[in-house]
């Protein structure tokens, strides 16, 4: 049987649409994948009634009761007792050992999951879990300022650029034109379009981490970088699938007879048998980046490759330079410290003389 999926809610936040309320930023978490959705206190209530009747019987805990005259809009106190017993709330669903609630459609709605023969299988199909993250939603913006929520968000980012170089694999060792390469580039493009949506909310949700001071310099930096690398991955994909395209339209019209693609894989110089727009015979072995390209995109290929090249330098020496600065703030804490103890010890020293004094005087009055 798999394990519950872990399902939480590690923060709130106010919205002014279309009056002020309180949403709850819910985690759920798989071994896979984990994603967030956000809701409000109605919307709970909406679940807790379509549940009862669903199944015919309350949820194993009930839900905590509204409040007709005090808002968690103003008070900071109600809404973190009101979060503490929603989380409990969801997790007595999700871990209860009676799954009637977990099999209902208004759980899978309520969660935005995808329709399914059992809504507590989701812990091990982390496959059908991609559509969760309503990326381009304001909500994710805001639960991206939560420590956790950011690197769940992080990670959903690492698996759309993972699905983006897939599906351009997959498109490059596919005919040209082909229904499959289709398929490819189209969801390619998704993803990388998903993964843009989703790093402006992850910038201004580490903004908003440093602002508030949840998290020290050293791992805000860190993210920084993880950020700075992603961005840098995207616009490589993306190059990489306007290239081929690019290269698919011009055909072998741009193709220059001087840069055949054998020189350009074996570095210029070798004998090469050209048939068609493809030139056989390279010493070097082609790869998935090279086998659907002409002469014209091997080259585009090769600028690109020594441009991320020399941003990956340059980036490379901004984490040195952080480094080095980090170590010097190292060494001075240190420096600091070695003299903070020194004065405790002269201070020690100082301490033992004056009660050796005081203990010599209490034995002369003693005699």
């Amino acid at each position: 049987m798999a394990p519950p999926a872990e399902i939480s809610i590690p923060s709130t936040s106010l919205s002014s649409d279309p009056k002020p309320h309180t949403l709850y930023t819910i985690t759920l978490r798989l071994p896979l994948r984990s994603f967030v959705v956000q809701k409000r206190y109605n919307d709970f209530d909406t679940l807790h009634e379509a549940l009862t009747s669903a199944v015919g019987s309350p949820p194993p805990r009930p839900l905590p009761a509204k409040t007709w005259f005090k808002s968690t809009v103003h008070n900071t106190d109600l809404t973190e007792e009101r979060r503490v017993a929603l989380e409990k709330y969801l997790r007595a669903i999700a871990e209860s050992p009676d799954r009637r609630w977990r099999d209902t459609t208004a759980w899978r709605t309520f969660l935005n999951l995808p329709a399914g023969n059992s809504a507590s299988s989701i812990s091990n199909s982390h496959a059908s879990a991609r559509g969760m993250v309503a990326a381009a939603n304001p909500a994710t913006a805001q639960g991206a300022t939560d420590p956790l929520t950011w690197l769940d968000l992080h990670k959903e980012v690492k698996a759309g650029l993972h699905e983006a170089r897939l599906c351009l694999g997959k498109r490059d060792a596919s005919a040209e034109g082909s229904t499959t390469a289709l398929e490819a580039s189209t969801s390619a493009r998704r993803a990388l379009v998903k993964v843009g949506t989703l790093l402006p909310s992850l910038v201004e949700g580490l903004r908003a981490i440093q602002d508030s001071g949840k998290l020290g310099e050293g791992e805000i930096r860190r993210r920084r970088d993880l950020l700075a690398a992603a961005k840098m991955e995207r616009e490589g994909l993306e190059k990489i699938a306007a290239s081929i395209s690019h290269s698919r339209r011009e055909g072998p019209a741009r193709s220059s007879p001087s840069n055949s693609k054998a020189e350009l894989l074996a570095g210029g110089g070798a004998p090469a048998v050209k048939m068609g727009r493809r030139a056989i015979g390279a010493p070097l072995p082609e790869t998935e980046r090279t086998r659907e390209r002409d002469n014209e995109g091997v080259f585009q290929l090769q600028r690109e490759m020594m441009e991320e090249q020399d941003q990956n330098v340059g980036e490379l020496a901004k984490i040195v330079q952080r480094q080095k600065q980090l170590g010097m703030a190292i060494h001075d804490e240190v420096e600091q410290q070695t003299r903070m103890l020194e004065y405790m010890d002269n201070d020690v020293n100082r301490m033992q003389g004056k009660v050796k004094v005081v203990s010599n005087r209490t034995k002369k009055l003693g005699n």
